[in-house]
Parts: structure tokens; C-alpha cells; sequence
């Protein structure tokens, strides 16, 4: 850890305040009309995702601590663990299944994933923005649908429900945002 001034503060930066971890999401210095500069500050709780305002003076000091994103191979699960391999030494790092929500079904093997560290403790996960899966069920297309409107429901490899273009069906391997699952294109090849 180390202080710094607030009105060193940046987005993306972590800070501990009052013994929570907040990362800085947004940051404005506003100039009263008299007194001393005021540093007012969106932050985002990185335990429970609740953000927060928070004013400083500019004279101010917070405690920031080192972050530091890493990618690593997702190799296993090993209970409540993701178990991932750092591509260069080969070391092992466990993480908990949480730190991934309800992206956890997109995780695939040997996928190469984005591990933002906080003072050497892992803190989030981040996924390839795409994955290829496939369809493993999808519905009959209504007949009298207009194609542009109708995206029908279907059941991906995971386990994920998403919705697709009428003329995919199952069987058939398309490319769906890890955020949500959402349907990106059909996979080439």
C-alpha cells in the first residue's frame, strides 16, 4: 500500500477507505467559490459491487494499493476452485467459482482468462469478450414470424439459454458474448 494525494486519484485505480476496497470509477475536482478545491468521487465497492460518493480535499491523502492484471490458462475445477496456470512459469493459482457469477458456464478449458490482482489477491476474472458453443437445442421457427423480429429461444452446450435467428438450429456451433450469453454470428468454419 502506498498514499498518495486524492487529487491523485484516477479511474481504474484501487484504494482502501475505512478498511473497504473500492476501485475509482470516475473522479471530478470542483473549485468552490471560496475555500479550498474539493475532490468528489464515484467509487465502486470491489467486495459487494455497491458504489459510492465520497469527497476529499485536494490536501487529502488515500491509501492505493497495486493492482495488477495477469492472464492465465483456466486448466481445472477442483471443487469450489478454478484452478489456473500461469502460461510462463507454470505455476498453479486457485480462485474461487464466485469471482466469475453467472459467466461461470462460458470458463472453457485451456481458455486463456484476464486475473486483475490486488496486492497479490485475486479480486476479478475477466473472459474472452466471445466463446463458440453449440446449439444444442433450439425451437421450431413459428410459421408467419417475420424473420427480422423473431429470434426464438435454444439451449446452448453449457447449459446457458440465449436467443437466436430463426435459421439456426441445434447441432450448429455460434459465437455468444460471455457477458450475457447474448448471440454474436454464426462460428466460421
Amino acid at each position: 500500500m502506498a498514499k498518495m494525494q486524492a487529487n491523485q486519484m484516477r479511474p481504474g485505480m484501487v484504494i482502501e477507505f475505512e478498511g473497504q476496497r473500492y476501485t475509482i470509477l470516475k473522479q471530478n475536482i470542483m473549485i468552490p467559490g471560496k475555500g479550498a478545491a474539493v475532490i468528489q468521487v464515484e467509487m465502486r465497492n470491489i467486495k459487494t459491487g455497491a458504489k459510492k460518493d465520497q469527497r476529499w480535499r485536494t490536501s487529502d491523502t488515500v491509501e492505493r494499493l497495486t493492482t495488477e492484471d495477469k492472464e492465465y490458462v483456466y486448466s481445472y475445477t477442483d471443487g469450489d476452485n478454478l484452478v489456473l496456470m500461469d502460461p510462463e512459469t507454470y505455476e498453479q493459482i486457485s480462485v474461487p467459482k464466485e469471482i466469475l457469477g453467472d459467466r461461470l458456464p462460458f470458463l472453457q478449458e485451456n481458455m486463456t482468462v484476464s486475473l486483475r490482482l490486488i496486492e497479490g489477491e485475486p479480486v476479478s476474472m475477466e473472459l474472452p469478450e466471445t466463446v463458440t458453443l453449440t446449439v444444442t437445442e433450439a425451437d421450431p421457427v413459428v410459421k408467419g414470424q417475420t424473420a427480422a423480429s423473431s429470434y426464438k429461444p435454444a439451449v446452448l452446450e453449457n447449459g446457458v439459454r440465449t436467443m437466436v435467428p430463426p435459421f439456426i438450429t441445434a447441432g450448429e456451433r455460434i459465437v455468444v458474448r460471455t457477458t450475457d450469453g447474448s448471440y454474436v454470428e454464426r462460428a466460421k468454419g
